[in-house]
């Protein structure tokens, strides 16, 4: 018994290595350009209906946040079939392996988020400059395990965010293109990499 406890936790090791440096190729490029679109979306809702948003956190942050909510889900949603599709037996590796290199940046934006409303709301303007910046340390964690080029998109959430922090404050706080553009181009950038930057392998997706 204890043999084959030993063999099941070897085997187990090597899924989880497998899973560690094999190419991911779960997430769709046709869905997360989707996400980039939404971004866009929320920033012309925002530009149409929310003239003031310093004046409205509330409503800044629920544009916003539900947009973030619905692109994780349909990301989730997508990557985890087309994982099963691709990856076979191994997927529940792979998928894991991917949530827990991104889930961090997440969670650190949630929480910047909570901690700058409840005891500076005079900085909130920087969020999206901050969110930006979390977005790229999650994309450089994933790089690992997508195509090379996917450096640049980190580069790119890693420049815009500076961008907002550094000319985001006075008259261009809570602009909606602040949060819309990058995250539009940046999307598109994500979905160009993924459709074009994967490696020429027999197991191709």
């Amino acid at each position: 018994m204890r043999d084959l406890d030993r063999a099941l936790a070897d085997l187990g090791m090597i899924r989880g290595h497998m899973a560690r440096v094999t190419e991911f190729r779960g997430y769709g490029p046709a869905t997360i350009a989707l996400t980039g679109v939404l971004a866009l979306g929320a920033a012309m809702v925002q530009s149409h209906w929310l003239v003031s948003a310093a004046h409205a956190i509330a409503s800044y942050l629920t544009i916003w946040i539900v947009t973030a909510a619905v692109s994780v889900t349909i990301i989730t949603v997508e990557t985890i079939s087309r994982a099963r599709r691709v990856h076979s037996a191994l997927a529940p590796e792979m998928i894991h392996s991917a949530a827990e290199q991104f889930l961090p940046a997440i969670v650190a934006g949630l929480l910047v988020t909570v901690v700058l409303l409840r005891c500076a709301p005079q900085s909130t303007w920087m969020l999206p400059g901050l969110w930006q910046v979390l977005f790229a340390l999650g994309v450089f964690s994933s790089c690992q395990f997508l195509p090379r080029p996917m450096f640049a998109v980190g580069l790119w959430y890693l420049g815009s965010g500076l961008t907002c922090l550094a000319f985001g404050q006075g008259a261009l706080a809570f602009s909606p293109w602040q949060m819309g553009v990058p995250f539009c181009i940046g999307q598109l950038f994500v979905a160009a990499v993924l459709q074009f930057g994967y490696r020429a392998t027999d197991d191709a997706a």
